[in-house]
C-alpha cells in the first residue's frame, strides 16, 4: 500500500465531535479584566452546598472542553488565585459583576501590584452594551409571552367553540333519537283511534 493511498483522518474533527456533548452552551461571555462571582458546588458527606469565589479574571486558557479561566482576589491582604474549568459540572453559576477595561489577554502583572495600583478601570461601553442586550432580551421575552398568551387564548376559544358544537350535535342526535322512538307510538295511537270510531 502506497503512502498516497492511505486515507487521511481528520483528528481535529474527531476530537471536536467527542468534546461537543461536554461543552456548556450557556456560559456567560466574559474576558480578562472582568470581575466575576463563581458559585461552585461543594460536597460534604451527604450534603451539597454552594461556595462563591469573587475576583478578577486574569487569564483565559485553552479551548474546547479543556478551556479554563483564572480568577484572582485579595483575601486578608494576600492574593489568592483559583483556576476553574469552563465546562465542569461543579460550577452552578457565573455572575459578571463588572466589566474591566484592559489591553492585555493575560493580567499576570497584577500579582506585583498592591492597593489602588491593582485596580482596573470600568469599561462603560461594554456595560452599556450589556444593558442594551438585557433590555432587548427582556423585550423579546415579554413579546414572546404576549404571543404565547394570545395563542393560548385563541386555542381556548377554539376548544370552547368545538365543545359547544359537539354539545349541539349531541343534543340534535338525542332529539332525533327521541323523535324516532316516539314515531311508532304515534302510529299505534293513530291505528287505535279508527278502530275505536268503527265500534
Amino acid at each position: 500500500m502506497t503512502k498516497s493511498s492511505i486515507p487521511r483522518i481528520n483528528r481535529g474533527a474527531i476530537l471536536r465531535s467527542i468534546e461537543q456533548p461536554h461543552i456548556k452552551a450557556d456560559a456567560p461571555d466574559f474576558q480578562a479584566g472582568d470581575t466575576v462571582r463563581v458559585e461552585t458546588k461543594v460536597v460534604e458527606g451527604t450534603r451539597t452546598r454552594v461556595q462563591a469565589f469573587e475576583g478578577v479574571v486574569i487569564a483565559i486558557n485553552g479551548g474546547g472542553s479543556r478551556k479554563s479561566f483564572t480568577v484572582r482576589k485579595i483575601s486578608f491582604g494576600e492574593g489568592v488565585e483559583r483556576v476553574f474549568p469552563f465546562n465542569t459540572p461543579l460550577i452552578s453559576k457565573i455572575t459578571i459583576l463588572e466589566r474591566g477595561k484592559v489591553r492585555r489577554a493575560k493580567l499576570y502583572y497584577l500579582r506585583e501590584l498592591r492597593g489602588k495600583a491593582a485596580r482596573i478601570k470600568n469599561d462603560r461601553g461594554r456595560v452599556m452594551k450589556d444593558a442594551a442586550r438585557d433590555q432587548r432580551t427582556k423585550a423579546a421575552a415579554a413579546e414572546q409571552a404576549t404571543l404565547d398568551k394570545a395563542a393560548q387564548e385563541a386555542q381556548a376559544a377554539k376548544d370552547a367553540e368545538a365543545a359547544a358544537k359537539a354539545a349541539q350535535e349531541a343534543a340534535a342526535a338525542q332529539e332525533a333519537e327521541a323523535a324516532q322512538a316516539a314515531a311508532p307510538e304515534a302510529a299505534e295511537t293513530e291505528q287505535a283511534a279508527p278502530e275505536t270510531k268503527s265500534e
